[in-house]
């Protein structure tokens, strides 16, 4: 079955599987501003929010980012935010340096497509990620899932911090 997302009103048919809460988040391999590998296992026992944007140079992306920020501040440690894209890591590092973002950490997912085709994110034609946000337990369950169907919107900001207090 093909799902399907709009951006800016055109549709689009996004890649890879199918992911529901109550299923295993797939392990990934991502990388860090330095180049460094990012692992969802270097995570275990905390609560991850994926969120995964288009690209961090893009007016909702950056709204998003930045909202997420905010919160990964209040949140405290038993909670950690990711923001994925495929922008390289030198422009993540750029950006975030731009923007004042210190609170969560920006992962590229530019060597390959193996975690947008585990996440079902990948935009066909697009070679771009579509914006969804996961939120993860400490085992590594998935409890949550958020595909935003026009890509231009931002997430449900309430629906995501209401999933993740449920688990702190």
């Amino acid at each position: 079955m093909s799902r399907e997302i709009t951006l800016n009103g055109n549709k689009f048919s996004l890649s890879g599987a199918e992911l529901n809460a109550g299923l295993k988040a797939p392990d990934f391999t991502l990388a860090a501003n330095d180049l460094s590998d990012v692992s969802l296992k270097d995570f275990k026992g905390r609560i991850v929010v994926l969120s995964a944007v288009p690209s961090l140079d893009t007016p909702t992306c950056s709204i998003e980012t930045a909202h997420f920020n905010k919160e990964a501040g209040k949140l405290g440690d038993k909670v950690k935010i990711l923001t994925v894209s495929k922008d390289l890591p030198f422009a993540q590092a750029r950006w975030c340096a731009a923007q004042g973002i210190k609170n969560l950490q920006t992962l590229s997912d530019y060597k390959n497509t193996s975690f947008s085709q585990d996440y079902g994110l990948l935009i066909k034609g697009l070679y771009l990620l579509t914006r969804a946000v996961f939120v993860i337990d400490g085992e590594g369950v998935i409890r949550y899932v958020q595909f935003v169907k026009e890509v231009s919107n931002e997430p449900d900001y309430k629906a995501v911090l209401d999933a993740v207090n449920e688990l702190i």
